[in-house]
């Protein structure tokens, strides 16, 4: 796996944390130039200082990935210095839990603007220069959740379906240009974006316990890191993380209704508990 990330131009958005740090720390461990981005221009900069101090081919720029302008300024820099883009890596993401009776606009339009706007700015303006050049790999990551309907996350499940679709699309379209196109679908890992995530009208204790199960057979963002880069080094065009992930889907792809279903019922048994106010 080593010989196929090797010199190769990675761009990775949310990269000072969680899956996004991970995947740049083993990029570059693999001897790739690592573009690192995110937001928190302070914490990526923390993130990558130790392969910076290690010598590695790895540069930081801040990025907020739902302005398009601004993606388009990392991406056109960034083959500008090194004369490609091979690998880009759409990692950034955020989620707001609470039910759809109780959200309002705005914490769709969070959502939105991150998880699936900022998705289709770095597939579209990645895709075009994959095309002028003849070759390049666009990962997203989904979720499992882009996969089946969960609860209490709806407006993370319409962006992560919502990938998934894109995704699908692309790699129809892509695939004879010369672009491969993956998408990544993980269970849960053990990262901030749910247990650091905006609560609306919902115990967060009690989510947390509710989910006890997917959060015992998680994994870390390293692991993920690891199964994702071997699926796409295979040019894999979904991958899913975590047993239970693929269990689920399995399940989901020989009776969706009936994983629909086992959600529903699964849901009934603790959001009464779960929310604040009726």
């Amino acid at each position: 796996m080593k010989n196929v990330y090797r010199d190769k131009v990675c761009l990775i958005t949310g990269a000072a944390s969680g899956i996004g740090r991970a995947v740049s720390e083993q990029l570059a461990g693999f001897g790739a130039r690592v573009v690192a981005t995110d937001i928190n221009e302070t914490l990526l900069e923390e993130a990558m200082a130790p392969l910076v101090e290690q010598g590695r081919a790895v540069t930081t720029m801040k990025l907020d990935v739902s302005d398009h302008d601004a993606f388009k300024q990392v991406v056109d820099g960034t083959v500008a210095h090194h004369g490609r883009l091979d690998y880009i890596f759409n990692n950034a993401g955020l989620a707001i839990v609470g039910e759809v009776r109780d959200t309002e606009i705005e914490d769709w339009r969070k959502v939105l603007s991150v998880n699936l706007d900022g998705v289709v700015h770095g597939s579209l303006l990645a895709y075009k220069q994959m095309v002028r050049q003849g070759h390049g790999h666009i990962v997203n990551v989904a979720s499992v959740e882009g996969l089946i309907p969960f609860p209490a996350t709806v407006s993370y499940v319409t962006t992560k379906f919502g990938v998934v679709g894109l995704s699908e699309g692309l790699w129809v379209e892509g695939k004879d240009l010369g672009v491969d196109v993956s998408v990544v679908c993980p269970g849960w890992i053990r990262t901030n974006i749910v247990t650091g995530a905006r609560f609306v009208n919902m115990d967060r204790d009690c989510v947390l316990k509710a989910v006890r199960l997917w959060i015992r057979l998680g994994v870390s963002p390293e692991e993920c890191a690891r199964v994702m880069l071997r699926g796409v080094a295979r040019k894999k065009r979904i991958i899913t993380v975590t047993g239970l992930a693929r269990i689920m889907w399995w399940i989901a792809r020989i009776s969706p209704t009936l994983m629909m279903t086992l959600a529903r019922k699964d849901f009934a048994t603790w959001r009464d508990r779960a929310r604040l106010e009726s």
